[in-house]
This record gives structure tokens, C-alpha cells and sequence, in this order.
């Protein structure tokens, strides 16, 4: 596995397809099975032996720290960094770990839910001088495919990335290996002062310094609406029952 130690995680947004009108609403606590989102993240990292994770917030950021505070375990270390231009894309709120991080870093989004599996691969596969991406080329296994970032790979380097991209043959899971060159083209790419991340990952694709990690069977869910987060509490159930099922053969 790669030397990576130190995470950082995207929650600056306020999540307003999900949370619909009710204005208390918060995403990274929103319950997945009865547990908030972002301790899965969590829990992932901690698996990982990722040792330090930075949380980039913006909207209701004093609701937001004093959330995570109350849900990161002991001995886990973690910082918060606010993005004052949340409402910007999310390669803002990137950019505002610039003059935190030192060394290459695990990058993912707190609305995202992973395979353990996609992170350990993610991490042992990296090549720390380049941008490392995991993609999904299970193309029809992707729930509502229309809103999702499109990847289109050549030889197992990322050529193309965007949303409305219509050649196209994985798609980018949200989770990603990121060498501190990516605060430089992420500022080259800003366009009256507003960038995304696909910007930031396009820019260094065009230089050649951007990977395809493909997550194979791998299962993973962006949980941006209702319906998604149904489709991922669905997926969860079912793997749960089938682990019981063969815990319960073992045993037996």
C-alpha cells in the first residue's frame, strides 16, 4: 500500500437535492441504515490506516463541525477547513486545502459510499506523481447514469472526463490519489475565480499525469437524491443479509 496517511474530504455544499425544502437538513448526517453518512467515510479511512483526515466545510460550517466532533472516534485526527465560496463548484473547495497539506493525499466526497475494497486497491495501486482516479466500467450497473461524471480512458490513462462527455467508457466513482500538483492546474483552470474538480482532472489528463484505477466488481453509490440513497440502503441490506446467511453456515 501507498505511503498516503492524510485524507481530504469534500462537504462544503448543502445538499439540496437530497434534503429537499427542509432547511435543517445536513447531508453527511443524513441516516444510511440508521448510521450517518459520513461515518462510513470514516470508517473506510480508518480501515485504510489513513491516520489524518482535513473536512472541507462551507455551508452551516459550525453545525457541520460540531457534528463530525461528536462522531470521529478517538485518536483519529482531524481539522476543519472553510471554504467561504462553498456555494462556488467543488474545485474551490479543494483548492482550500492548498496550504494544509504537505504530501500526496486520499481525496473523496462525504456523500459518497465505497467498498472497502475500492479504497485499499485505490491506495496500493497509486503512483504518487500522478493523479490516480478510480473509474467504474460496470456502465449498466449505474444508477441514473445521466447525471453521472462520465470518464472516457486510453490505456488505462484518463483522456476525457465530464458530464455531458458522449464517448465514454467508465465512469469517476469520486474517489481519488491526488499529488500536490493539483492545487497548480486547478488555479490555471479557474474561470472568474470559480473551477471544478473534472477541471482540475481534465488539466492534468491533457498533460498525461492523470490514471484510471478501474474498481472492477467493486460496488460503490453517489447518494445526491432520495432515490439514490434508497438505491444504497437497498444494496446494503441485501449484502448485509447475505454475510449473516454465510456467517450463520460457518457457524453451522
Amino acid at each position: 500500500m501507498t505511503a498516503i496517511s492524510e485524507a481530504v474530504i469534500l462537504m462544503a455544499g448543502q445538499g439540496s437535492r437530497l434534503r429537499g425544502s427542509d432547511k435543517t437538513f445536513l447531508k453527511p448526517f443524513v441516516p444510511v441504515l440508521g448510521c450517518p453518512l459520513i461515518c462510513y467515510t470514516i470508517d473506510a479511512l480508518i480501515c485504510a490506516e489513513i491516520r489524518k483526515a482535513r473536512f472541507i466545510v462551507g455551508y452551516q460550517s459550525d453545525r457541520m463541525i460540531a457534528g463530525i466532533k461528536q462522531l470521529v472516534p478517538s485518536g483519529f485526527e482531524h481539522s476543519f477547513i472553510e471554504n467561504r465560496e462553498w456555494q462556488k463548484q467543488n474545485g474551490i473547495s479543494v483548492l482550500a486545502a492548498a496550504n494544509h497539506v504537505t504530501s500526496p493525499f486520499l481525496l473523496t466526497m462525504s456523500d459518497h459510499l465505497f467498498d472497502q475494497s475500492i479504497v485499499d486497491l485505490l491506495l496500493g495501486y497509486a503512483d504518487l506523481g500522478e493523479l490516480n482516479l478510480a473509474i467504474d466500467r460496470k456502465l449498466d450497473s449505474i444508477f441514473d447514469r445521466d447525471d453521472a461524471m462520465k470518464v472516457q480512458t486510453r490505456g488505462g490513462r484518463v483522456f476525457g472526463i465530464g458530464k455531458d462527455l458522449t464517448a465514454y467508457d467508465a465512469i469517476d466513482t469520486g474517489l481519488l490519489v491526488c499529488p500536490l500538483s493539483i492545487f497548480d492546474h486547478l488555479e490555471r483552470v479557474k474561470h472568474d475565480g470559480d473551477c471544478s474538480l473534472a477541471d482540475g482532472v481534465r488539466s492534468m489528463a491533457s498533460e498525461g499525469k492523470a490514471r484510471a484505477v478501474d474498481i472492477g466488481s467493486a460496488w460503490w453509490q453517489d447518494i445526491d437524491t432520495p432515490e439514490m440513497l434508497g438505491q444504497a440502503e437497498k444494496y446494503l441490506r441485501a449484502r448485509s443479509s447475505r454475510e449473516l446467511s454465510r456467517s450463520q453456515t460457518t457457524a453451522s
